[in-house]
């Protein structure tokens, strides 16, 4: 074998080593954020069962719960209000109008079963409610108050992610974690839509 062929031979090799090891790099850069991606798509549905859960508390009680124990036990225990609401409008003298509201009590359905069922939810799981997928066990934070609005206090909620996996939601003191609700305002939504 001649000194050329050799090298052919060794370059060949070589380009094949370098391409492989690039095209590794890049696999293992696409499984890394489609991993990421799942993660957050679990998370994401978890925060929408607890603003879904906060929601239907703030119905019933008036407030926010205001820890993990009390939105757990209504989870479990609580019941959700079937309330049917008529309008009725009379026509009166020279064209006005008169409208009667009237609302009747159905009756009620546990939060479990409207809310948490196992065809919305199938593996719904009430202990590890407060538990952020793919953390190894942390909890969500979990934030409850009032706040001064024009002369009136509103309730306030927020769940939030205490320790992102997506490296871009860690930058500037974790302030892009997925969260839903909000400290300062007397909104119910996340900040993934």
């Amino acid at each position: 074998m001649t000194l050329s062929k050799i090298l052919s031979v060794v370059f060949l090799l070589g380009a094949l080593g370098l391409g492989y090891m690039l095209y590794k790099s890049v696999d293992d850069v696409v499984q890394k954020e489609k991993e990421i991606a799942a993660i957050e798509s679990r998370i994401i549905e978890k925060l929408q069962m607890l603003r879904d859960a906060q929601i239907a508390y703030i119905a019933a009680n008036g407030e926010y719960a205001s820890n993990w124990q009390d939105l757990k036990k209504f989870i479990e225990e609580g019941d959700i209000w079937l309330v049917e609401r008529k309008e009725t409008t009379k026509l009166l003298e020279y064209g006005k109008e008169e409208t009667t509201v009237t609302f009747d009590t159905l009756g009620s359905v546990t939060v479990m079963d409207s809310l948490f069922n196992e065809r919305r939810y199938p593996n719904f799981n009430l202990e590890n409610l407060h538990i952020v997928p793919g953390s190894g066990g942390k909890q969500f934070e979990f934030f409850a108050d009032k706040i001064e609005r024009s002369q009136r206090e509103i309730g306030v909620f927020e769940i939030r992610d205490p320790d992102p996996i997506n490296p871009k939601r860690r930058e500037n003191n974790k302030e892009k974690a997925l969260r839903v609700g909000s400290r300062t305002d007397s909104s119910t939504s996340g900040n993934w839509e």
